[in-house]
């Protein structure tokens, strides 16, 4: 078993690779990398010179290029002692033309041309767009740069060796005293009550390690996931992140900020992380704050994306098991009367229908009966809001599993074995929950993983029809907008997600019948 699911692992881990590749590949190759600006308001407000490196800069952002512009290679040069500040200070602007350029400048951008040619890059100037005779044009000023196409491997590299991060105390580049580690049993958040934490210094996260009275009461900072970074869906947010913030309104509590200030506020002091120079000129922070951890979330009341996801989904998921195995059941006892008649008319009627045709029927039903119709974060607690959706989302599982029930049933009822049973005397109730019920429940057992984790992904349609802000339209609206960054994310995640369900069913089947088995037999 062990060996084989080693096995299973290395190719899943191989296939999610290859499908992150052909992702990037249609994205950052078969796309128009024109289309990301479609709905950047930015862009359309910008024009002449101001406009294209605009254009160059969000590329770079998005993984297309890299870009390097002459004043940054100056002051690479400078930074370097390759020359000195003064000299940095003279030849870093360029002219308005290249005829414009003192003699010393225009060795400079020489230099820089062919430095970066060397490498690969094109250059490209553009001459000053003039107003007048006298006066530059807005967004006109001269521009010179480098440019490159990323390469995919390089891209792809990349972005897996940075899918996890670990926390460190080497982190913080500048001078923050000692570095270190401290574990405490009584957590200043909670004014020095019991809540043993972890907490570090030169780290990013103040808090390492802590407790609290949040399910699941023990929570960390020190690993983090890096799907990749929104640039329009949530801007400046990285995917995973944005996938579990949570949602809502804010709670407030007494806060005692490290300072010993006490205020009623939402932060969550516990998420804090470091940001250089915070504290200086700013008189909040330094009111608050003894050090630069001074970044820190804010407390909601309601889930995250994912949160309200995976609730709809594992409630639809067990109403579907529950429902559709005994009515499969039920339909194969008595095949061909009137309640697998009607179990039929139900399977057709929901494969034959657009979803989001019965959808809109039983939110008509649900809106008739006085049941909530539309989600309201701000009243998550109720229970009444979640039926709808669950029921909407159930409906077409519990159809499938009296479908593929009935079918493996009657398949096992016709079966040689049931005869040779008949025929030692074994009576039917014994022959069907001993043989027949339990050969036909082994196929579906495999898919019950994948129910589960697909539950984490959402619904698109049931999500968007009841307003229920989860994970389901993530993908979609990273399409719509052009979201590189998110698009690429959610696809690993999705393709992870099934990877582990399909290991996960091949384990349960075995568990299920003895005679699967992964472990290879003696020759």
């Amino acid at each position: 078993m062990a060996k084989y699911l080693l096995k299973r692992i290395l190719h899943g881990l191989i296939s999610v690779i290859i499908v992150v590749g052909i992702v990037m590949v249609l994205i950052y190759s078969c796309l128009d990398k024109q289309l990301v600006f479609a709905q950047d308001p930015t862009f359309n407000q910008l024009g002449n010179n101001q406009k294209i490196v605009y254009q160059y800069r969000k590329w770079q952002e998005y993984g297309y290029i890299y870009y390097v512009t002459y004043a940054e290679w100056v002051q690479s040069l400078a930074a370097s002692g390759e020359i000195d500040q003064e000299t940095a200070s003279s030849v870093v602007s360029i002219g308005r033309k290249a005829s414009s350029d003192s003699e010393k400048v225009a060795e400079y951008v020489a230099r820089f041309t062919g430095d970066m040619e060397s490498k690969g890059y094109t250059v490209m100037r553009l001459d000053a767009k003039m107003a007048s005779a006298k006066k530059v044009a807005s967004g006109g000023q001269q521009q010179l740069f480098a440019f490159r196409d990323r390469p995919l491997a390089t891209r792809l590299w990349s972005y897996l060796t940075g899918l996890i991060s670990i926390d460190n105390i080497h982190y913080v580049k500048e001078d923050i005293g000692e570095r270190g580690l401290t574990f405490t049993l009584h957590d200043p958040v909670y004014g020095g009550k019991f809540a043993p934490a972890i907490m570090g210094n030169g780290t990013l996260h103040k808090y390492l390690l802590y407790t609290d009275d949040r399910f699941p009461f023990i929570h960390q900072n020190l690993v983090t996931i890096n799907l990749g970074k929104s640039y329009t869906v949530n801007q400046g947010v990285d995917v995973f992140q944005s996938m579990n913030a949570p949602q809502g309104s804010y709670v407030s509590s007494p806060v005692v900020y490290p300072s010993g200030f006490e205020e009623v506020s939402a932060d969550d002091l516990h998420s804090a992380t470091y940001v250089p120079g915070s504290r200086d000129g700013n008189i909040v922070n330094r009111e608050r704050f003894t050090d630069d951890y001074t970044s820190v979330i804010t407390k909601k009341n309601g889930l995250s994306q994912i949160g309200y996801s995976f609730v709809i989904g594992i409630c639809a998921v067990c109403l579907a098991y529950l429902l559709g195995v005994p009515l499969g059941i039920l339909m194969s006892r008595h095949k061909d009367r009137l309640l697998d008649k009607i179990g039929t008319i139900y399977i057709v009627f929901i494969i034959a229908v657009p979803s989001l045709a019965y959808i809109f029927l039983f939110k008509a039903i649900g809106y008739a009966m006085g049941l909530p119709t539309t989600f309201n974060m701000d009243d998550s607690g109720n229970i009444i809001m979640y039926i709808l959706p669950v029921v909407s989302l159930a409906l077409p599982s519990i159809a499938n599993l009296m479908k593929w029930l009935r079918r493996y049933m009657i398949d096992q009822m016709n079966s040689d074995y049931v005869k040779f049973a008949r025929s030692g005397g074994l009576s039917e109730r014994e022959i069907f929950t001993g043989h027949i019920l339990k050969n036909a429940i082994i196929p579906l057992v495999h898919g019950i993983p994948a129910s589960v984790l697909g539950a984490l992904v959402g619904a698109i349609i049931t999500e968007r029809v009841y307003v229920v802000p989860g994970a389901g339209n993530l993908l979609t609206r990273a399409i719509n907008m052009y979201d590189n960054g998110v698009i690429v994310g959610v696809t690993l995640f999705y393709a992870i997600l099934s990877v582990v369900s399909i290991i996960l069913g091949d384990v349960l089947m075995s568990m299920v019948d003895p005679r699967i088995s992964f472990t290879e037999k003696a020759r």
